[in-house]
């Protein structure tokens, strides 16, 4: 590895330890070579979603920017020098790990989803009490979000752990729902606050729920019971699809296998967190300690240590 390359990756771990939180647990329990190029993609995916997120930036800026962002990317215009770094160690990791150029592609498609000026398909964009609202009418509407931004994530994450198995591909996305569906729940005030109500019309309507209750319900931090119903709702979907790390896991490779389950223990236990407080994420943003963090991942670097010293790859 040449020192550019070693600066570039250098560079992005300290982008990942700095921002990744709940990440950045599950990369510390992988061999370096692997864990350089996890924190090489958070880098990469942190900057989409910086861009995208910016909001001391018009949405009109925020296009430009992400516009030659990503010509910069494909190689359509000079790269500004704080990607470069970035864009380097990116393109070392698709070379090492086979991550293809669609799904980086479909990364960034997730995060600049709501940089459009339009609404997206399956969402309805309305004014309520003054405000606009994009508020998702479907659940295919949701996935579809949640695939581009989470489940695509987990397809990358598994080229880089590394498995053998095609069937791999199926559970990293039923993952990626877990996970969202998670984020989804904890910051649902959040999202309401800004313009965004993930909960789709089709589960909320039957519960006699609408999109200002929603609003209403981040303003004041009290929901109905109605309301409760339908993020229970959502909980209880995000449990199913988290069983799919009992077919993935088998299938990756060992020295991996001990990371996964760290990024998994602590977003599981963010939503176990959330229904044992009943969903009142109205009122508080439920998070995982820090203690609890480094006792999974206490237990995920030992038992890769013991993967990597006494199992074969």
């Amino acid at each position: 590895m040449t020192a550019e390359l070693t600066a570039a990756y250098a560079h992005c771990r300290v982008i990942a330890k700095r921002e990744a939180k709940n990440f950045y647990y599950g990369f510390m329990a992988l061999p370096a070579h692997k864990r350089d190029a996890m924190c090489a993609v958070y880098a990469f995916m942190r900057r989409a979603d910086d861009i995208s997120d910016d909001e001391s930036l018009s949405l009109d800026d925020r296009r430009e920017l992400m516009s030659n962002w990503l010509a910069s990317w494909r190689g359509e215009r000079a790269v500004d020098p704080q990607d470069r770094q970035v864009f380097l160690a990116v393109r070392d990791v698709q070379v090492s790990f086979g991550v293809t150029n669609d799904l980086l592609e479909k990364l960034v498609a997730g995060t600049t989803m709501d940089l459009d000026p339009a609404a997206p398909a399956g969402v309805r964009r309305i004014r309520v009490d003054g405000r606009t609202i994009d508020q998702y009418e479907s659940a295919v509407a949701l996935e579809r979000y949640c695939y581009l931004v989470a489940s695509v994530v987990g397809l990358v994450t598994i080229r880089i752990f590394g498995f053998t198995d095609p069937a791999a591909d199926a559970y990293a996305e039923q993952l990626g729902l877990a996970f969202q569906f998670t984020n989804i729940l904890r910051d649902v005030k959040e999202d309401a606050e800004r313009g965004r109500i993930y909960l789709p019309l089709e589960w909320m309507e039957p519960a006699g729920v609408t999109s200002a209750d929603v609003l209403k319900a981040a303003d004041s931090g009290e929901a109905s019971p109605a309301m409760y119903s339908v993020l229970a709702g959502l909980g209880t979907r995000a449990e199913t699809f988290y069983g799919a790390q009992h077919k993935l896991i088998p299938l990756l490779a060992t020295d991996s296998r001990a990371a996964m389950r760290v990024l998994i223990s602590i977003y599981h236990m963010l939503l176990q967190d959330i229904r044992a407080k009943h969903y009142r994420v109205f009122q508080e943003r439920v998070s995982v300690s820090t203690t609890r963090k480094l006792a999974v991942l206490a237990k995920g670097m030992l038992g890769g240590l013991l993967a990597r010293g006494g199992a074969k790859p």
